[in-house]
């Protein structure tokens, strides 16, 4: 297994990210989903949603409760709002229009401000069926290691030797990647590369775990470290910020 590589400025340089055609328009820049957000969390989409933007993506969705949908419209009038029905755990259920919406996108983004629990779960079961394009998974979405991993480790992107190009990044901090892996958030913290890599390899899918350093495992062993990080990220809303811009890069076409 390869030794991981350190990601500086000339290196990202040399891996350029996708760039849309001159004289294109919105739908060449990306169409990306994002689903998340409840009553006592309403920030979390609407911090993704412009984190997102400003990566790049063309043409915004998202699908949060319906008492979130107008004043999240309101604050991001460039995107379509779809209400979602809504319990005390959460979201309570999919609809067509949402469904027909994931299938169609370039991306998918799911989890910022949601729970965990039995509704988000079927949720993102729903949502990883229906999606027609790459996903990111952030915070409620990760929480169910069963479900997931019969959902990313499927047939898509099968290459000509085989093997499965992985559709989805996953965006944990160590107490979410522990609970997901069924371990301890010690055991996580005192070996980050390895429990990363164990999560990318059992999922089928990249895993960014998040922290002082930054940890990106590829399901094949690669592994990416970024330490350019600053502790003035540590507060609360870097993550659904960060997961909003991954789902931007993947709308436009970046590879998880």
């Amino acid at each position: 297994m390869s030794g991981p590589v350190e990601l500086t400025a000339e290196h990202l340089t040399r891996w350029p990210l996708p760039r849309p055609e001159p004289g294109g328009d919105k739908n060449d820049r990306g169409r990306l989903l994002i689903v998340g957000g409840w009553r006592e969390l309403p920030g979390a989409v609407l911090l993704a949603a412009r984190g997102a933007m400003r990566a790049g993506a063309g043409k915004l969705q998202i699908g949060t409760g319906e008492s979130l949908a107008a004043p999240l419209g309101l604050h991001m009038p460039e995107a379509r709002v779809l209400p979602l029905p809504e319990d005390d755990g959460g979201l309570a259920d999919v609809t067509d229009a949402l469904l027909k919406s994931a299938g169609s996108a370039d991306a998918v983004l799911i989890g910022p401000g949601l729970l965990t629990g039995e509704a988000t779960g079927r949720l993102t079961r729903a949502l990883l069926a229906a999606a027609g394009g790459r996903v990111a998974l952030d915070a409620g979405a990760l929480c169910e290691r069963e479900a997931l991993a019969a959902a990313l480790d499927g047939g898509r992107g099968a290459g000509a030797q085989g093997a499965r190009s992985p559709w989805a990044v996953l965006t944990p901090h160590a107490g979410e990647l522990a609970s997901l892996m069924e371990g301890e958030k010690a055991e996580v913290e005192a070996d980050p590369p390895a429990a990363a890599r164990r999560a990318a390899a059992a999922l089928g899918a990249v895993v960014a775990l998040k922290g002082p350093v930054t940890h990106v495992a590829h399901p094949d062993g690669r592994l990416w470290v970024n330490r350019r990080g600053h502790e003035g990220l540590g507060v609360s809303g870097s993550g659904d910020v960060l997961a909003g811009i991954v789902g931007g890069l993947l709308a436009r076409g970046a590879l998880p």
